[in-house]
C-alpha cells in the first residue's frame, strides 16, 4: 500500500530529518534546517535544566516560519528528566517527538489528542509492530549503516521487511550522505529519511575542527561497532583510542548495563 511521505506528514517541503545528535544539534543547526525546508530534531537531554530547555525551544520557534521541530526524547528509565521533558513537548507543541531506547507508550498517549506526532526508532520488525499497535505515526529504521547507535540489517533488508509488516511510514536511518543515496534509500520504499553525520560538518555546529574534518575524511572502512559505551551496539570511527579499550564491554560493564538504576554510570 502507498503511505505517506514525511513532509507530507509533517507539513514541510522535503522528506527529510535532520536527525538528533546529542551535544551536536543546536538551535542554529535547527533554524538553518527548518528554513531550508526541511525538519529537524533535537535531544532533549543537550540541556541540563528544563529552562533551557524551553528557551532552546522558544528560541527555535521564535526564528522559523515552518514547520518541522521535533524532539529526541530517551524513554528508558536511565533518563530521569523524561517526564519533565515530555510535559514541556507538550506544553509548547512541538511538531514531532522521535522516541530512543524504551517503550514510546507514555509519550503517544500524551502527544496524540495534541497533535503532536510520534516517530520510534527501530532496529527490527518486533518492536516496529509493537510501536505501531501503541499508535505511533512512522517509524525509523535504523539500519546497521547509522551513526552512534545502529541497528543489525542492511537498509535494503529493513526498509522492505518494515513495509511488508507495518501500516505506517517507515523512515530510513543510517549512512545517507548523497543524492544518489537519497534516491537509492527512497526508491526502497522508504518515508522519509533521517540523516545526521553530515550535519556534523556544518558551519553552525559548535564542535572542533577536528571532529568535522574526520567526519569528512573517514569512510565507511573506518566504522566499527562497540557495545563498550553503552552497552547497545553503535557504530564509532575505528581510531587508536578505540582499539586501544576495545568494542566489548568487560565482566563488570555488562552487568551494570543490564540494571536499568546504574547502567547511566557505564
Amino acid at each position: 500500500m502507498s503511505k505517506i511521505h514525511i513532509n507530507k506528514l509533517l507539513g514541510v517541503k522535503h522528506s527529510i530529518i535532520m536527525a538528533p545528535m546529542f551535544l551536536v544539534t543546536n538551535t542554529k543547526m535547527m533554524i538553518e534546517a527548518m528554513n531550508s525546508g526541511i525538519a529537524a530534531c533535537i535531544p532533549a537531554l543537550n540541556y541540563r535544566t528544563d529552562e533551557q530547555f524551553r528557551e532552546a525551544i522558544k528560541e527555535i520557534r521564535s526564528n522559523t516560519t515552518s514547520k518541522g521541530l521535533g524532539i529526541n526524547l530517551i524513554v528508558n528509565k536511565s533518563n530521569i528528566k523524561v517526564q519533565q521533558q515530555l510535559k514541556t513537548c507538550v506544553e509548547l507543541g512541538v511538531d514531532f517527538i522521535i522516541t530512543s531506547l524504551g517503550s514510546p507508550k507514555e509519550v503517544i498517549e500524551q502527544c496524540k489528542p495534541k497533535g503532536i506526532k510520534v516517530f520510534c526508532d527501530v532496529v527490527e520488525e518486533k518492536y516496529a509492530k509493537k510501536v505501531e499497535e501503541l499508535g505511533a505515526d512512522a517509524v525509523i529504521a535504523v539500519n546497521c549503516n547509522a551513526g552512534g547507535h545502529a541497528g543489525k540489517l542492511t537498509p535494503d533488508e529493513i526498509i522492505p521487511l518494515l513495509n511488508k509488516h507495518c501500516n505506517i511510514p517507515v523512515i530510513s536511518a543510517g549512512g545517507i550522505g548523497t543524492k544518489d543515496g537519497i534516491d537509492t534509500i527512497m526508491s526502497l520504499g522508504a518515508a522519509g529519511l533521517s540523516i545526521g553525520s553530515p550535519f556534523i560538518a556544518c558551519e553552525e555546529a559548535h564542535i572542533s575542527k577536528e571532529y568535522k574534518q574526520a567526519c569528512v575524511d573517514y569512510g565507511k572502512e573506518d566504522i566499527v561497532f562497540t557495545t563498550k559505551i553503552s552497552g547497545t551496539p553503535c557504530t564509532v570511527i575505528n581510531t587508536p583510542y578505540v582499539q586501544k579499550t576495545g568494542t566489548t564491554q568487560n565482566w563488570l560493564e555488562k552487568l551494570m548495563s543490564k540494571n536499568k538504576k546504574i547502567k547511566k554510570w557505564v
